[in-house]
């Protein structure tokens, strides 16, 4: 059974988790309407699995006798600067995500609720691999520079398709 506070803080990252998807959607979103087929991919993709992380918790919740409840979400960015500030700003969402992560495993500790501490070393891992896959996109991108949008366009659809963008 969950304490109240455990169960606050896995439904406040389930409204966490849908956000993220919803803001993925979103930037896909900006991308394909810009000619960009392969970052709109890759978005859509990370759209997809975050709305996973969210059916993660939320079967968790209720698996250990909590509710999980389905969030409102608020409206995410629907216009972005640029590609550089696109992937900027998901590498500090994932940040965000992840700091919520580790307060979810510091909860667990400190109530000694093993079963969830566990089950959130998932996400824990998962964290660290999404942090490395936009910061592996960032870093392509600086060595390709702004010239060169089309080939990375192109190269991030072959890093989607081989798992190297996961």
């Amino acid at each position: 059974m969950l304490s109240k506070k455990m169960l606050k803080i896995l439904n406040e990252q389930v409204s966490k988790e849908a956000y993220a998807s919803q803001l993925y959607l979103s930037m896909a979103s900006w991308a394909e309407t810009r000619g960009m087929a392969g970052i709109a991919s890759w978005f859509y993709a990370q759209s997809d699995e975050e709305r996973g992380h969210m059916m993660k918790f939320i079967l968790f919740i209720n698996e250990r006798g909590g509710h999980a409840e389905v969030p409102k979400i608020d409206q995410p960015p629907k216009d972005f600067p640029g590609v550089r500030e696109v992937f900027d700003a998901s590498l500090e969402h994932e940040q965000m995500v992840t700091a919520a992560i580790n307060d979810i495993v510091s909860l667990s500790l400190n109530e000694k609720d093993y079963a969830t501490h566990n089950w959130i070393q998932w996400f824990v891992d998962e964290q660290m691999e999404e942090e490395a896959s936009v910061q592996g996109v960032i870093d392509k991108l600086a060595l390709l520079g702004s010239n060169n949008l089309y080939l990375f366009d192109r190269d991030i659809l072959s890093m989607r398709e081989t798992g190297e963008g996961e």
